[in-house]
Formats: C-alpha cells, structure tokens, sequence
C-alpha cells in the first residue's frame, strides 16, 4: 500500500490466514474437513500438497491447546496408545467430564504424568486440583499418579480388568483345547457378549456351558460373567464382599489363568472398588483409541510424534479454534 507521504508498505488484511499462502476463510474448510478425514484425502479435495495440509491442522493445534484453560479439570483419564512399530507409545490424558483430550505426550512411564502435571500449571490449573484419576494398572502410572497428582483418587478402570478377564479365559481354551478337540473354534464364541451371538453360536455356548462341572473353558466362561456382573454393582458394600468372594473362589479353583487375574484383583483391590462410587471408566480413551488407530491405518500409517498428537486433538480435543479464526466454529 502507498502512503500519502510516498512510502510503500505492506500490511496484513483481516481475511489473511496463520500461514502464508492462505485466508482464514480456506484455512477453516481445511480445519473442518480434517476432522472428518485423513490429510492425504483433504488434501486431494483442496488441491494442495499433504504437508501444506497437516502445516495448517498443526499450527492451529497448537494455538488453540496453548490457549486452553484447564482450571476445572478435575477428573481426568488416563491411557497409552501405539503410534508406531517398534514399542513407540504415547500416553494420552483426557477430561473425564467434559470428555476431551487436553494432553499429549510421548512415552508411557511415571514420567509423562509429571509432564501432566507441569501441563496442568501452565494452563491455568494445578496438580493438586485433580480429585479422581481413571487409569489401568500399570505401575509406572500407579507411581507417576503417587507423586504428582497428591490428592487424586485412583481408579482402576473395570474394562481393563475385563480384558484381563477375557485374555484369561483363552488362554484356559488354549490350554484345554489340546485334550479337547471340541473347543477348537469356540474362540470368538467365548470372547463375544453374549447378546452379540448368532442364534447357532449361542446355541454352542449354551451347550458348553451346560457341561461346566467337566469343562474348565466353561467354569472360566462363568466366572468371566461373574466378574462383569459384580462390577456393574453400584453398591460399595455389596461390591467389595462379591468381589473377595469370587477371589477366594478362583483361587480354589482349578484355572490357573483366572488365579493370576484373582492375585492382580487382591494386589490393586482398593483402585477396582473405587470405580463403584466414581462410575469413571476409560471407555471414552479405549474409543478413541480405535478411532485414532482406523484413522492411522486409513492414512496408512502416520510415523510422527507430532502428527499423532495432531490428530489426537483434531478428533477429541473439542479445541476452541474461534479467537485465531472466526471461520472455524
């Protein structure tokens, strides 16, 4: 632009975009169909390279999760997911509450939650604000939550200990499965609720189940059910006696498999009951977790840190894009 007094200058208009090349405008399409869609598809349909694309999605990221107020964050889920071959994790926090990612970080040992933490202070919030912690029973997470977030009550969420349950059960398959044949095919039967079954399929576990004082598979199958059944209980009392109950009946038991989820119950014992007054699961992190992974594979494999966590808050962080661009709502 001339001025009056001759000199030329350039200035920035109100429609141009964070990055160069692009107004705000063009900016928030590429926001909005991202979080529908794998960069390399976006990309095809705005005709502009994967790198310009992702350069868009990140910068707008990592404004608007500088910006985020976390001062009512005060339940908080926590979980590690892969984002590459090789033992290449990293640990994700969520909002319990308000259901969002408001953190991602590399690695999965106690120290990504004193990373947390320091997150939590430089966001308007603070450690000792967090009154219930929703994690699986990884002990570096047990420690890191010990140390850095003093006064939050640890949850152990029940879907992991089902899993336990669950990879319990076949293994008792597996193993019974070499003197008999008539197991061998049974195996998604087992695993699958119930409800979920074909009509023949549940007809098969009707019958294996009919024969539980000869079949070990069928004994795990029902104390499997149990299990779930005394974790949906609301009542703390009614949980905790349950609960002792069916350890000491495993223990005596014959299921050595069901014996090591007993001694992992007894070992973490307060953390489970807690779920029965908190109701705090990670089952919106274990969601996430398999929209994140069918994105990764849609995309064909993403191989950054970086990008993972990019992606990460595009499809769960509920980020406020609105004070850089008021195109983005």
């Amino acid at each position: 632009m001339k001025l009056p007094d001759g000199r030329v200058v350039q200035i920035e208009p109100d429609w141009f975009g964070k990055l160069s090349g692009f107004s705000l405008l063009f900016e928030a399409l590429v926001l909005a169909m991202a979080q529908q869609m794998s960069f390399a598809a976006v990309a095809r349909l705005v005709n502009e390279s994967w790198h310009r694309v992702h350069a868009i999605c990140s910068r707008y990221i990592d404004l608007a999760a500088a910006a985020a107020d976390l001062s009512r964050v005060t339940a908080v889920a926590i979980d590690e997911t892969s984002y590459r071959r090789g033992h290449h994790y990293l640990t994700l926090a969520a909002d319990a509450a308000e259901r969002k990612v408001v953190f991602v970080t590399e690695g999965r040992d106690a120290a990504t939650i004193a990373r947390f933490a320091s997150h939590l202070a430089e966001h308007h919030g603070a450690p000792s604000q967090v009154r219930s912690v929703s994690i699986d029973m990884s002990a570096a997470f047990i420690k890191g939550v010990a140390d850095h977030l003093p006064n939050a009550r640890v949850t152990f969420d029940k879907f992991h200990l089902i899993a336990h349950a669950c990879a319990a059960l076949d293994q008792a398959r597996r193993l019974e499965q070499r003197t008999d044949p008539s197991l061998k095919g049974l195996r998604w039967t087992l695993l699958k609720d119930r409800d979920r079954l074909s009509a023949a399929a549940r007809a098969d576990l009707d019958s294996l189940i009919a024969q539980a004082t000869s079949k070990r598979t069928a004994r795990a199958w029902l104390y499997r059910e149990h299990l779930r059944d005394i974790l949906d209980r609301k009542q703390i009392n009614v949980v905790t006696a349950m609960l002792r109950q069916w350890c000491t009946n495993v223990m005596r038991s014959r299921l050595a498999p069901m014996k090591e989820v007993a001694r992992m119950i007894r070992k973490h014992f307060d953390g489970i009951v807690a779920g029965t007054q908190t109701r705090q699961t990670n089952g919106f992190i274990e969601a996430l977790n398999g929209l994140f992974q069918a994105a990764k594979r849609k995309a064909r494999g993403y191989t950054r840190f970086a990008t993972m966590r990019t992606v990460l808050f595009l499809i769960a962080g509920k980020l406020d894009f609105t004070p850089f661009n008021p195109h983005a709502a």
